[in-house]
């Protein structure tokens, strides 16, 4: 058995929301267990929390949402993780196969080992599948985070209201801020509050408007700074000190 923590590569770079910041190319790997594989974003003084965050099906975690709203935390005092799920390390492009559960057990992994060096709340996040494989782990293991981040949330295939995403929401026990574009095809906003509605834990609703799945509507920057407002407001997040 073997556990480790390696940089590969670190550089500093200006946030845009407060400052100085750490980027570091982040592995981590123990023998029968999946690795965690990502980047991990530093405040510029000691975190008081973390996130990790991931990605959708056909994207991985340098995908320019999951950069932008790791910049916006790690500037509000969250260490963020944003990393890639099992079977984007397995192969750089294509779609998930199976029932999510190798993934899931890599989400559960990664938000182990950041609670292990960072102190505080650990929240756990994704875009679209990423997101959706989080709110799955909180429902199998309510222990897992403390709050979630489902941006753009996939509630049915495009075309297939029929085919709803939420059997597993009924069983969820996480305060869980959902983000959604006003145009995705993936879940309109009436059906994505019907869907909430499902859930018995506090639950939060941000619209983005003229926003589609990928949630660029004025640039990725401002969706960041909006989400984090939101998410602080929701969750109290901000730094306590």
């Amino acid at each position: 058995m073997y556990d480790y923590f390696r940089r590969l590569s670190s550089r500093s770079t200006r946030n845009r929301y407060s400052g100085m910041s750490m980027v570091e190319q982040f592995i981590n790997e123990a023998a029968a267990q999946p690795d965690v594989r990502g980047f991990l974003h530093r405040p510029d003084a000691e975190a008081h929390g973390s996130l990790v965050l991931t990605h959708g099906a056909g994207s991985n975690c340098a995908a320019p949402l999951l950069v932008a709203v790791a910049e916006a935390f790690a500037g509000s005092g969250l260490a963020v993780l944003r990393c890639d799920l099992p079977f984007r390390q397995a192969r750089p492009h294509g779609p998930p196969t199976g029932n999510g559960a190798l993934d899931r057990a890599g989400l559960k992994r990664a938000v182990e080992v950041l609670r292990g060096l960072v102190p505080g709340r650990a929240f756990l996040g994704g875009h679209s599948y990423g997101g959706r494989q989080g709110s799955m782990l909180a429902a199998e293991d309510p222990a897992i985070a403390d709050g979630l981040l489902l941006l753009s949330y996939p509630l049915h295939p495009p075309e297939k209201p029929q085919q709803l995403r939420t059997a597993h929401f009924p069983n969820l026990r996480t305060p869980t801020l959902f983000v959604s574009g006003c145009r995705d095809p993936f879940g309109t906003l009436d059906e994505m509050q019907t869907a909430l509605r499902l859930i018995r834990a506090p639950t939060e609703l941000l619209t983005i408007e003229g926003a589609g799945h990928d949630l660029a509507r004025g640039g990725y920057p401002e969706t960041a700074r909006r989400v984090l407002a939101a998410f602080t407001r929701f969750l109290g997040t901000s730094d306590p000190a």
